[in-house]
């Protein structure tokens, strides 16, 4: 039982917490869930007060209720989800993590899961869908109405991670001819139009997307003003099969806030708004981190068998490079064993080389995904990250020659290990920028694979750049 729970009155319920007086307020982040909140949400489905946990869910977003439901542990997560009932709300389910959310609509009544999903623009249902199974996958889109049924249907016959995928069916969208007054008449008309969007869309006869007015525009220009006068010159069009990585660089890259989605005729198919946009470069930031440590794309609410699976190969694949660093290190058996001082300072090269590799490949890898890392400037980048290998190595040689020659007494040890830190560092920094380069180039993720490769550089030259010089100078 945690603090919070334990200062429950259980005859007066949750409003009642008697802490010590000594106890100052404990400090929180801004936007975490309160604890005394979230014991008072637990104690009502303890009890099962629903009236209760209705009062006390009401005031949290939506993104706020996810967080909660992915921090309780499933059989609290059941309860609450169950007790809370048709008060659920579609947004709840478009926030809530991949890996529970499946559990969370299987909970769901049909009626509850209808009216959730009811709510959500065509882009938070295909979310929704895309990766649940079948039968799931039927139960939300039997809760659509027919032309949004289709809408989502559509969407879904678009590959994973491109465009038409992201996009939303619901555009606002006019001749391209209409004057302001037109516009806005139309928009009051229409019963069916989106709750948030930023641009109406002007398009030519054919439905093609010529350019947009932002609402702002619109609305402080006169009625007679024709729409083509107003238009915004940041106008682009996205091709629907593009990879939603690019989109999310180019809302980035060109301060764009909603685009039209166009198929390969040119044609308006749909649009995209600038918080889809950023979810995914979230999404892609959050992906490159964690391939770069090797973990896949887990989550914490993922089970151990999962979580196994993920890291297991990159720990078999890392275990592989360690027995190749090892291969190098039996070349010297002999020098080792007449110089055992050199066992204790192979591990400082093999850190420093491996860590200095690290850096060079963390600001590579995110640079190629954001294009700031192109042909035009590797070349640059490889001289300046050699440059700044040679410096620490100059730097980190002086430290640990000295260090070699006061520890063991020996000034053939110190300049060994100082030569061996600079050659090391200058390859650690070549091989942090130019592999992940190569491996962009092969159409492969930097991010997955350029660590297990850095490593092994780092530590393959720093143990036979050490050991090396070690056999030809003190034997």
């Amino acid at each position: 039982m945690t603090e919070i729970e334990q200062k429950i009155d259980p005859e007066t319920g949750p409003e009642h917490f008697s802490p010590e007086p000594q106890d100052p307020p404990e400090e929180q982040d801004g936007y975490t869930l309160d604890r005394r909140n979230v014991a008072a949400i637990l104690f009502a489905v303890d009890t099962g007060d629903r009236e209760k946990l209705v009062e006390l869910m009401e005031p949290l977003h939506a993104a706020d209720i996810a967080d909660l439901l992915e921090q309780v542990n499933a059989y609290d997560r059941r309860r609450l989800v169950l007790l809370y009932d048709r008060e659920f709300d579609g947004e709840i389910l478009s926030e809530l993590d991949d890996s529970i959310r499946e559990e969370v609509i299987q909970l769901l009544t049909p009626d509850v899961l209808k009216e959730a999903v009811r709510e959500l623009d065509s882009d938070d249902v295909v979310d929704l869908v895309e990766y649940l199974e079948e039968e799931q996958q039927e139960a939300v889109l039997d809760a659509l109405e027919d032309s949004d049924r289709h809408a989502v249907e559509q969407a879904l016959s678009y590959p994973e991670e491109s465009a038409g995928r992201l996009m939303q069916r619901e555009v606002v969208a006019v001749p391209e001819f209409w004057t302001v007054g037109q516009a806005i008449d139309m928009m009051r008309e229409r019963e069916d139009l989106p709750e948030q969007f930023y641009h109406v869309i002007l398009v030519d006869p054919k439905m093609r997307p010529v350019a947009h007015v932002t609402l702002g525009k619109l609305m402080a220009s006169p009625r007679r003003t024709e729409l083509s006068e107003i238009t915004e010159p940041s106008f682009r069009t996205i091709p629907a099969m593009q990879d939603e990585g690019e989109v999310a660089y180019a809302f980035n890259q060109y301060h764009m806030i909603s685009a039209p989605v166009v198929d390969e005729d040119e044609r308006l198919v749909g649009v995209i708004t600038i918080d889809d946009a950023m979810i995914v470069m979230d999404e892609e930031h959050e992906e490159d981190i964690l391939r770069l440590a090797g973990v896949g794309e887990g989550s914490l609410n993922d089970r151990v068998t999962e979580t196994v699976k993920q890291r297991l190969p990159w720990l078999a694949v890392n275990l592989g490079t360690a027995v190749i660093a090892s291969l190098v290190i039996s070349l010297f058996e002999e020098t080792i064993a007449q110089f055992v001082a050199l066992a204790v300072l192979m591990p400082i090269v093999a850190s420093m080389g491996g860590n200095a590799g690290t850096q060079a490949l963390t600001v590579a890898v995110r640079a190629i995904a954001t294009k700031d890392l192109t042909g035009s400037n590797v070349w640059r980048v490889l001289r300046r990250e050699t440059l700044v290998g040679l410096v620490n190595g100059l730097a980190f040689a002086v430290v640990m020659g000295i260090v070699g020659l006061i520890w063991f007494g020996s000034p053939a040890l110190g300049g060994v290990i100082a030569a061996a830190m600079v050659i090391n560092l200058v390859v650690a920094g070549l091989a942090g920028i130019a592999v992940p380069v190569v491996l962009d180039r092969l159409k492969i993720d930097p991010a997955l694979a350029s660590g297990t490769f850095v490593t092994t550089v780092t530590d393959v030259v720093g143990f036979f750049a050490f050991l090396g010089l070690a056999g030809t100078v003190l034997l």
